[in-house]
């Protein structure tokens, strides 16, 4: 039935759909299994249809059947009877019954040969469609874990391309160069304090006037 190439083809057509828009993953699935769906309930319909139409056939066969009895049991009774002529008549009407009931045989066994076809179809798509929800949770939680990885590499990139560590490392040059700026200015001004000490200066004028005494005496000696 048509119904069905339809369905086959939703479902074909919604899967390429989904490749080539990936505008949202998440909600286009939940579109193809809506569209499924209906789609499903179209088939079952159609094939509740089919079913009866075959129904109403196997009930006009029946009495298809009883008709042809029917006329049978009064052909009979009219030679009993000894009218042949009516005999005939009956005859003539269990004939027309029996065109009947073998047209009803060939379209009730086609008829039931396509409701057992189509509720194998429908078994089928049943459980399609039961994998197709399966692979709904299972797409759209891959499609989450996808942007998660995609955030994280965002965040990665944007760390990379922002300079941070570079930014850090100048900064800690900079913290460097200070520290060695306070570590000279220490020293120097410990040496200022060491030449301010009085202690210190009478050392040092008593060591120049050693050598200038010492000096004085080579002097007088040549």
């Amino acid at each position: 039935m048509a119904i069905f190439a339809r369905l086959a083809d939703l479902l074909k057509a919604n899967i390429n759909d989904l490749i080539d828009r990936a505008e949202d993953p998440e909600k286009m699935v939940k579109q193809i299994i809506i569209d499924m769906e209906e789609q499903m309930q179209k088939a079952v319909q159609g094939l509740g249809t089919v079913m009866a139409s075959q129904r109403q056939m196997a009930k006009q066969l029946e009495e298809a059947k009883a008709q042809s009895k029917l006329w049978e049991d009064r052909a009979k009774s009219a030679l009993k009877d000894g009218n042949e002529e009516l005999a005939k008549q009956a005859i003539d009407s269990k004939l027309k019954a029996d065109a009947s009931v073998a047209t009803y045989e060939k379209m009730n066994t086609e008829l039931t040969d396509q409701v057992d076809t189509l509720k194998q179809q429908v078994d089928i798509l049943k459980k399609k469609l039961n994998e197709a929800r399966t692979r709904q949770s299972l797409l759209i939680a891959r499609d989450k874990v996808a942007d998660a990885r995609k955030e994280v590499s965002k965040a990665m990139g944007d760390l990379d391309s922002s300079g941070a560590f570079a930014k850090m490392d100048k900064m800690e040059r900079k913290i460097a160069e200070k520290e060695a700026q306070a570590d000279a200015a220490f020293e120097i001004s410990g040496i200022d304090a060491e030449q301010r000490d009085p202690f210190v200066e009478i050392e040092n004028k008593k060591a120049a006037d050693d050598e200038l005494a010492r000096l004085k005496e080579e002097l007088s000696k040549e």
